[in-house]
């Protein structure tokens, strides 16, 4: 692989700052994800709608490799990108195109009822692989489970998180014969 080619790397944000950084980032030209939901929230007797991270410590960002590694120096103190041990030196760890255009897909799909389940953990990965057929979820791949009492689909980053869709309907699935 190229150093040129871009990436998605997620990092861990210090005192659920990801606005502060997504101003950072484009300042720098630098593409950046923040998984978000909306809430309604009540003030002096008004209603209104708010754009919320899903996740309050956690922001994506689609670079090369060498850029993220730049980046830590301006992180420090805000924010560390994942990383994993190869040698001697710490490199961020590239999430695969295909599982992240999934998460985007379902955590930008405007629907309620997606929820963060926490971490990536093996016992999400139970049931069936399905893909989403229709519906404001189509395109989405994950497994299915139960969670308070409904099926839903679940969507993960390995090793890093997982989100949970609201309800889908079965007409919608379509089995996956093969894992990605």
């Amino acid at each position: 692989m190229e150093e040129s080619e871009l990436k998605w790397f997620a990092l861990k944000v210090f005192y659920n700052k990801v606005y502060e950084l997504e101003n950072m980032f484009k300042e720098d030209g630098v593409e950046s994800y923040i998984p978000e939901t909306s809430v309604t929230v009540e003030r002096n007797g008004n209603r209104k709608t708010v754009k919320r991270p899903l996740i309050s410590s956690l922001i994506f960002i689609h670079t090369t490799t060498g850029k993220a590694l730049a980046l830590r120096e301006k992180l420090e103190g805000k924010a560390m990108i994942y990383s994993t041990r190869v040698r001697t030196q710490l490199t961020p760890v590239a999430i695969p195109d295909k599982e992240m255009n999934i998460f985007m897909l379902v955590t930008s799909s405007g629907e309620s009822g997606v929820e963060y389940i926490g971490e990536d953990n093996p016992r999400y990965h139970k049931g069936d692989l399905v893909r989403v057929i229709d519906g404001p979820f189509k395109g989405s791949e994950g497994h299915i489970v139960r969670i308070k009492d409904n099926h839903r689909l679940v969507v993960t980053v390995k090793g890093l998180c997982a989100v949970a869709t609201s309800y889908i309907p079965r007409c919608f699935l379509q089995k996956v014969d093969t894992a990605y």
